[in-house]
């Protein structure tokens, strides 16, 4: 890890309260501006009006459905309403799948304006999907600013959602433009919201899992819509890292680039970007090297983009592991003093913790052999960086005892499967016969990342225990990569993943998600809870198993976590102290989405909004529904 120190302010950040707030670091009035609740990506709200004491009477104040979803029959692409909205100034913003951005009055749901960038939804994509906009204002301009799959950057004006005009062209930015001028037809889209510092928004992007256009993460005027600045994750010749990138590998490498919302240390004018893997995923015989920035999390100056410090989480990625989630900007308590920090999970069950200035972890980090490849061709780098507090928080490994036995017929299924794998520990590369992967594709913690309580140091995360069997296979001579990753199924799971192709239930041993509270100041596990439930295996008389989870918590003053994001179709509220569940309630569709909170502008109650809008990989179910509960 190579480091440069910044000079910078050591000064704490006031806080403040309001009526409806308690603890630390409460927004504006009971605002929620940005994707995280803040530019540090905390999930955390003073507010606590609805408390453990009264959440239990929490009922649905309004629901407002958008008209926006695919579920194959109309588009090609099915769609996930993954979006977190943003209240700003008297007003709830949410953007859809499908692009279009809409206002809500945020005490009725009432529509106030919609504005539709008409992206072509007859194109085959991953999936419609939009995670939210972001907010500015200078006290007299306000905006609402996001991005499209299409590479389109749209500023609107907050009050009317007409475009803004001063902004790009007819306030639109074409990302395109000199970035994927080789690549004409090439993926590079935006599906984060970008991040606000003072007059800059910092920008996300989807691109390539192969050879395309530039990953580089670029800021943008939030006024004019030029670009302020570039770092480039796959570093050019003369730039620190170039070289962990042999012979010409890194020329029009793509992959290695941040697909979710970065995080800014507003004091500091710091942000955080977590870097994904290089491309291609699974092969890394034509990119050998160490692979900087790919699987980093990188600190850089806000206001220009200049690299301050780096630490690489995954050596010459081979397994997709990349940083899923937005980075948790916390203070802990270490010897008796406040440490400001950075907190990053990670799809591989590991939670990794930093000085925010310098990068030093704040827990024992260990190079730890990994099994060498198989793959001719194939050099993986010798060892990883393991954390040693906290534990693994996601299941790393699986044997034939821990095959999945909630049900005869799932045990069958389970042990016909593992018999004609390879149960590959941590890190072990894909090769030439099939691979039980744990975590697998999308195990660990995923995009909606991790909440942190300011008044404790604890830190809660959802994972997912989930698996995914991989083989490599020759490609002919010729082709572009000699050897590319399959899914075999064998008839038995469902692809890409170690489930049942039948029920949806994962082929190990529960609990297949879980939430975990972890003391951030210790290290330690305060408490770990099976998330979710399977109804039939319920009416069996089988204890919670925890469901595949897609959904991110928030963290209250009022003593609650809030989640979504099981199959199950359940909204939760649960003691932040216990785990324990204190309400629950059934929305339309599994809720793939990290809920928000915020007190009404007149009638100061609070409110907690969550998208379920289902979809995705793991349900059926697909609905456009928003829904608000409050107290009655």
């Amino acid at each position: 890890m190579t480091k440069k120190i910044p000079l910078v302010s050591l000064a704490l950040i006031c806080l403040s309260l309001s009526p409806l707030h308690s603890g630390a670091k409460s927004h504006r009035d009971g605002e929620w501006r940005h994707f995280g609740g803040d530019a540090g990506g905390q999930r955390y709200s003073g507010l606590n009006q609805i408390n453990r004491k009264n959440v239990a009477r929490l009922k649905r104040a309004w629901t407002y459905h958008t008209g926006d979803y695919s579920d194959g029959t109309v588009y090609r692409t099915l769609s996930c309403f993954e979006a977190t909205p943003l209240m700003a100034d008297g007003v709830l913003y949410v953007t859809t799948p499908f692009a279009r951005a809409i206002a809500l009055d945020p005490e009725t749901g009432k529509e106030l304006w919609t504005y539709d960038p008409k992206i072509d939804r007859t194109k085959l994509y991953n999936l419609f999907i939009n995670r939210g906009p972001a907010y500015w204002t200078d006290g007299k301009d306000r905006r609402i600013i996001y991005g499209t799959l299409e590479g389109k950057l749209i500023a609107l004006d907050a009050r009317t959602g007409k475009p803004c005009q001063d902004f790009g062209e007819n306030g639109i930015v074409d990302m395109h433009e000199g970035f994927r001028d080789k690549y004409p037809n090439a993926m590079y889209g935006v599906t984060s919201a970008p991040t606000i510092y003072k007059n800059i928004m910092i920008v996300s992007v989807l691109v390539e899992a192969k050879v395309g256009p530039s990953p580089a993460v670029r800021a943008f005027d939030v006024r004019t819509g030029k670009q302020v600045w570039q770092f480039d994750t796959v570093p050019k010749p003369g730039q620190v890292g170039h070289d962990t990138w042999e012979q010409d590998s890194w020329v029009e490498r793509s992959g290695t680039n941040v697909w979710m919302s970065v995080s800014v240390d507003e004091k500091r004018g710091m942000a955080f970007l977590p870097v994904t893997s290089p491309a291609y995923d699974f092969y890394g015989g034509d990119r050998k090297g160490q692979n900087l920035f790919g699987d980093s999390l990188v600190a850089v100056n806000a206001n220009t983009g200049e690299r301050i410090w780096h630490f690489q989480i995954v050596h010459h990625d081979l397994w997709d592991y990349d940083l899923p989630a937005q980075p948790n900007l916390v203070t802990v308590v270490r010897n008796g003093k406040k440490v400001d920090a950075v907190a990053q999970v990670t799809k591989m069950g590991f939670v990794f913790v930093f000085d925010r200035l310098t990068g030093n972890p704040l827990f024992p980090v260990e190079e730890r052999p990994v099994p060498s490849s198989e793959i001719p061709g194939e050099k993986p780098w010798p060892t990883q960086p393991i954390p040693l507090k906290p534990r693994p928080i996601a299941r790393q490994s699986i044997t034939a005892d821990e095959l999945s036995r909630v049900t005869p017929e799932s045990y069958a299924k389970a042990k016909k499967w593992f018999e004609q794998v390879i149960p590959g520990p941590i890190y072990t590369p894909p090769g030439s016969k099939p691979m039980l992967m744990f975590p697998g594709l999308n195990g660990g913690a995923n995009w909606p990342g991790a909440s942190f309580d300011p008044t404790t140091g604890w830190l809660y995360v959802a994972i997912s225990n989930l698996g995914t069997v991989i083989q490599m296979v020759a490609r002919p001579e010729g082709s572009f990569l000699p050897y590319i990753a399959t899914f075999p199924t064998a008839g038995i799971a469902k692809f890409p993943f170690f489930m049942d192709g039948e029920t949806g239930w994962p082929l190990q041993q529960p609990p297949w998600g879980t939430l975990v509270a972890i003391n951030l100041n210790t290290g330690d596990i305060e408490w770990e809870k099976p998330l979710g439930i399977v109804k039939e295996l319920m009416a069996a008389g089988l204890p919670p198993t925890g469901t595949i989870n897609l959904g991110g918590s928030i963290v209250t003053a009022g003593g609650l976590i809030f989640i979504g994001g099981t199959t199950d179709s359940m909204f939760r509220a649960l003691d932040k102290k216990t785990g324990a569940l204190l309400w629950e309630t059934e929305v339309e569709a599994p809720a793939f989405a990290a809920p928000m909170t915020y007190s009404g502008p007149k009638n100061r109650k609070q409110y907690v909004v969550i998208a379920a809008g289902g979809g995705n990989k793991y349900t059926k179910k697909f609905s456009d529904a928003l829904v608000a509960f409050a107290l009655p």
